[in-house]
């Protein structure tokens, strides 16, 4: 018998819903004696056909969208077939999660579908291994950050980076302490946004490099007192001119680049950026980054893009494109 019991209709109601949603879809209805077999099947409970036609009424009363043309079968559910395999491809490339973290996540979010939806997404546990963290304390990490932010309170944390031996291991002995703000994804990682009581900038940390992480009884720093706040803080601002999560000021960069380049200046930047000049196939354009991150953006995208200001991030631009020039002489 069925370990719920069935002291109630209600009881029989929960039953029979779940069936909908295991069972159905627009393109696999099942009839009322079908319904009836699957109850005596999967729960042990015996029905009449009438008793389940009540029980549907019951349930489209009490807010179920359930269509009756052509079969029986549950038209509203929790998630949508598209927006689960979305939540399934962003575990499956999240590189903030263990490999084991993920593959767990995985088969939770498949179970929130029919057993159609689940047979579909089979093949999704033999992919090739994909890049995932080896910290399997992210997740425990998200939840005290989480409990930080909200009781606004510091945090303690060794930070790590890897080795020759692809472990990590701490970057210093002391620990850091931080005033923990938020928490972004950025390029399939996890970072917090921090300050540090004697700076008045914000402060990038990857989670997954982040270990022995506690909550302290301090309360942190208020956040308006940061450069950021001052000057008008807005997190999709902050993370398109942070590009790379490199801590630091951004500066004004005004750069030359092929006109078949807007798709990527959007990608990176939003479209925060200006266009100040068009010239044949080529735009001048203007837009606010990290400094340092700017430097690696530029690097990546080579002869389609030319900084031109500011001089100093030129220079240094020119220096290291010598010095890489130097490997393949």
């Amino acid at each position: 018998m069925y370990p719920y019991g069935l002291q109630d209709k209600k009881a029989l109601n929960m039953l029979i819903l779940e069936i909908l949603e295991q069972y159905t879809d627009s393109d696999h209805p099942l009839t009322q004696m079908e319904i009836v077999d699957l109850l005596e099947k999967n729960y042990g409970v015996p029905c009449t056909r009438q008793t389940v036609k009540n029980n549907l009424m019951l349930l489209g009363e009490m807010g179920y969208e359930i269509s009756m043309e052509g079969g029986i079968c549950l038209v509203s559910r929790q998630f949508e077939n598209a927006e689960l395999r979305m939540l399934i491809d962003s575990v499956l490339f999240s590189r903030t999660l263990s490999g084991k973290q993920a593959k767990r996540l995985i088969e939770k979010l498949t179970g929130l579908g029919n057993k159609y939806f689940r047979a579909k997404v089979k093949h999704v546990c033999h992919l090739p291994k994909l890049i995932h963290s080896d910290n399997k304390q992210v997740l425990l990490n998200l939840d005290v950050l989480n409990d930080a932010i909200e009781q606004e309170q510091k945090v303690r944390f060794t930070y790590n980076s890897y080795g020759k031996d692809f472990q990590l291991h701490p970057r210093r002995k002391e620990p850091y302490i931080v005033n923990p703000y938020q928490m972004v994804a950025n390029q399939g990682r996890y970072y917090l946004l921090c300050s540090y009581d004697a700076s008045n900038q914000l402060s990038h940390y990857r989670l997954d490099y982040m270990t022995k992480l506690e909550m302290l009884d301090a309360k942190v720093e208020p956040m308006d007192q940061m450069e950021d706040f001052v000057q008008g803080y807005s997190l999709p601002k902050h993370m398109a001119e942070h590009i790379y999560m490199f801590s630091g000021p951004s500066v004004q960069v005004k750069m030359r680049v092929s006109e078949h380049m807007i798709g990527a200046l959007i990608d990176w930047f939003g479209k925060k950026f200006r266009i100040v000049q068009e010239e044949a196939d080529k735009l001048i354009v203007s837009v606010a980054c990290n400094k340092h991150a700017m430097r690696y953006w530029a690097l990546q995208y080579g002869q389609y893009a030319e900084i031109l200001e500011p001089e100093s991030l030129r220079d240094e631009i020119r220096e290291v494109v010598d010095c890489m020039a130097s490997f393949y002489r």
